[in-house]
């Protein structure tokens, strides 16, 4: 008889993301069976009643229900989304002291359920809290990631492909680094369908190279425009966080540009940043170096520093 393989998904938080993760997940059938968690039981009971009431509609089965943390014990794949928000102003290494106390508490949580699946973190500052995950924990670091530069390597694309007039699906593009303020643009390893996108803009003349320099402006600060006009981002990232999970139940081997442990990577170790990496049912496989140029290896080192400097604080 085959076995039937059930995925299973503990969203902790239940907030502006991880309600709209929830909402995103239900709809693209890629979980069997979700479970909401948070300190705010009344939200939750709420977000799961909503949910249920709108199964009706779709083409596939799924269990939708509250839960505590000793839930947790057989779920694949828990996402954590709680925490304290960004303000407007903030910036997300800010958020730092706030979210740590609180990871330390959620995380022993889990473990003490007996839970062995992967952890993905989506709150920020998500480097520095995939980290923390990591370390309180104890898992394998291939079974700890963070959406890192997920949804500003999508940004990205969107807007090189607006720039250029073509698909975003056609724009080979990565955001790296730190998600947030010092994060970089890899242009070397940037392609227009087969052609490297310098090559692309020497053949057509009305391209110019300030206008990458604004189109990355443009990405880094999306976040802090969307807080400024609503007060939180969470569409995008909830986007981002069921494309992670269907390369992990899927068992894609996808690369994604997700928060991943280095251990010599680009010559960085004992830190979580965002970069290209391989995504299947056990978690990242593997982690793909870019053939960065000078400009951008200085980038990243500086980037790699401001993170190290932060868990070094809290974890020395």
């Amino acid at each position: 008889m085959e076995k039937i393989i059930t995925n299973r998904v503990a969203i902790i938080g239940a907030g502006f993301v991880g309600s709209s993760y929830a909402f995103a997940l239900m709809n693209q059938g890629i979980v069997n069976e979700l479970i909401m968690i948070d300190i705010n039981e009344a939200k939750v009971k709420g977000d799961v009643l909503d949910l249920n009431h709108g199964k009706s509609f779709l083409n596939h089965s799924m269990k939708i229900k509250s839960g505590t943390y000793e839930d947790c014990k057989d779920v694949d794949l828990v996402v954590i989304c709680a925490g304290a928000n960004q303000k407007p102003g903030e910036t997300r290494l800010e958020l730092m002291e706030k979210n740590l106390h609180i990871f330390e508490d959620i995380v022993s949580q889990v473990m003490a359920s007996g839970f062995d699946g992967i952890f993905l973190v989506a709150t920020n500052p998500v480097d520095i809290l995939t980290y923390a995950t990591w370390k309180y924990s104890g898992l394998p670091k291939e079974r700890v990631m963070g959406s890192g530069t997920i949804l500003d390597t999508v940004r990205f694309r969107h807007l090189l492909g607006e720039y250029f007039d073509v698909s975003s699906e056609n724009v080979h593009a990565y955001i790296i680094g730190e998600h947030g303020d010092s994060e970089l643009p890899v242009y070397s390893s940037s392609y227009i369908g087969t052609m490297p996108i310098r090559s692309y803009m020497e053949k057509h003349e009305k391209y110019a190279e300030e206008h990458l320099d604004d189109i990355f402006i443009k990405v880094r600060d999306s976040a802090y425009k969307i807080i400024n006009s609503k007060g939180a981002s969470y569409y995008g990232i909830a986007m981002g966080l069921v494309r992670i999970t269907r390369a992990i139940f899927s068992n894609e081997n996808s690369i994604l540009t997700v928060s991943a442990y280095l251990d010599g990577e680009y010559n960085e170790s004992d830190l979580y940043i965002g970069v290209p990496a391989v995504i299947n049912r056990n978690g990242i496989r593997e982690i793909l170096e870019l053939d960065l140029n000078e400009k951008e290896k200085n980038l990243f080192k500086k980037s790699s520093e401001i993170l190290r400097e932060n868990i070094l604080r809290h974890f020395d």
